[in-house]
């Protein structure tokens, strides 16, 4: 039997789908390498989410689809085709999307806002969640395989694209945060004394190591007529950036009401005025301020809530802990005490924020008083110089790997 020639009609279908697969092909090349270049040349994200739109809904043939990508940590819908309309601009909770861990069918009930779709492909890198793309109306044929195959390709490389863009924008972010710290710590820096006063009468050495590069410990030392000098030491609640503003502003009216000369009580109640005005009762600092005359050898001083200074004078230490309550927590101070000690012989004054007391060892212990003390009497006649070389380097033993937990300052007077 002769055999005939297949059909004329089977041979032209055939050829048909060949050019239609072909031509898919092509289309879902072009435009993976579409995104590709958009991504090269840092496309706009809402340029990506168009462009994968219509390489999804053009080259793969789907009628509905739902991408959602993370964004302040919840799932929002950024993109969509056909039904998929219905979620645009739709959250979610993390928790929500985060039951999908791999590709699948969807049987979801008829209240589910997924309901419409068919097919989920959640898209991690190293185990977590970048994206969720729901599919639905999708052609079953025997390109059904690659098709899905293809989609998870393209929203692989668009999710790990905005995914890298977000990282790169947040590492400028944290660049530009960071340069912003840098500046703004030279400047706090400019606010407490350049040099330290060194005379045959007094001398003046300090610590300073703000946690995050900038603070709220301040200190300051001024001279008022050739016969009289002040010191102070001051701790604002927080740390970083807010701190130091308020800082430096506390610095400005503690220099402007010093100058008036009206007195360690009147000094001290203005000042509590203005952290007052200024912070509205939200923050608060602890303050310690002394004069000393040279002529009397008599140091008056107010401590308003602050750490005592402890002073020592042939091995006897006193603490300085005559004053009042901290500043900015009341409108008015109810009762202002002076504190007053005559100065006889030689005299180490050590005065510090609570970035020393709060300080722990790898085993949990703090340095408290006990060791402040020890270190007092076996150091306090060496310079301030040697004195706070000596504290910081001990400091840095019994920490070990702990960090300092607080800004750290010491102010050390020594008076002869």
């Amino acid at each position: 039997m002769k055999k005939g020639k297949p059909p004329a009609s089977s041979t032209t279908i055939s050829r048909h789908e060949l050019e239609q697969q072909l031509l898919l092909k092509q289309l879902q090349l072009q435009g993976l390498l579409g995104i590709t270049q958009a991504i090269n040349a840092n496309t706009k994200i809402d340029t990506l989410f168009e462009m994968y739109r219509d390489l999804l809904k053009n080259g793969t043939g789907v009628g509905k689809m739902a991408l959602f990508v993370s964004k302040k940590n919840q799932w929002q819908c950024a993109s969509f085709i056909g039904e998929g309309q219905a979620l645009a601009g739709v959250t979610f909770g993390e928790s929500r999307l985060n039951k999908f861990r791999r590709t699948e069918n969807l049987h979801e009930k008829s209240d589910s806002p997924f309901a419409a779709f068919d097919l989920v492909i959640p898209v991690r890198h190293k185990k977590q969640p970048l994206a969720f793309v729901f599919l639905g109306d999708i052609a079953e044929d025997e390109d059904l395989h690659n098709k899905v195959q293809f989609i998870t390709t393209v929203t692989n490389i668009v999710a790990v694209a905005i995914e890298n863009k977000r990282l790169f924008k947040r590492q400028l972010e944290q660049e530009r945060f960071k340069q912003e710290l840098r500046l703004a710590g030279k400047m706090q820096r400019m606010l407490i004394p350049e040099t330290m006063p060194h005379t045959a009468f007094y001398e003046f050495d300090a610590i300073y190591q703000p946690k995050l590069g900038v603070g709220g410990d301040y200190y300051d030392i001024l001279l008022l007529d050739e016969h009289k000098m002040a010191f102070c030491i001051g701790d604002i609640s927080g740390k970083g950036v807010a701190a130091a503003l308020l800082m430096a502003n506390f610095q400005a009216h503690f220099h402007s009401h010093l100058s008036q000369r009206d007195g360690l009580e009147k000094l001290v109640r203005n000042l509590n005025e203005s952290v007052v005005r200024i912070t509205r009762g939200d923050k608060f600092i602890t303050f310690f301020v002394a004069e000393y005359d040279l002529l009397q050898q008599r140091l008056r001083y107010v401590n308003a809530g602050h750490n005592p200074p402890l002073m020592i004078t042939e091995g006897q230490i006193k603490r300085l802990d005559k004053g009042c309550t901290i500043l900015g927590a009341f409108p008015q101070l109810q009762e202002v005490e002076i504190g007053e000690e005559q100065i006889r012989g030689e005299t180490l004054i050590m005065a510090y924020t609570d970035g020393l007391t709060d300080l722990r060892n790898e085993e949990g212990d703090f340095f408290d008083e006990s060791f402040g003390f020890a270190f007092l009497r076996k150091n306090y006649q060496r310079s301030v110089k040697d004195f706070n070389h000596l504290l910081l380097n001990e400091l840095q033993h019994f920490k070990g790997h702990e960090e300092f937990p607080d800004d750290l300052t010491v102010l050390t007077c020594k008076i002869y």
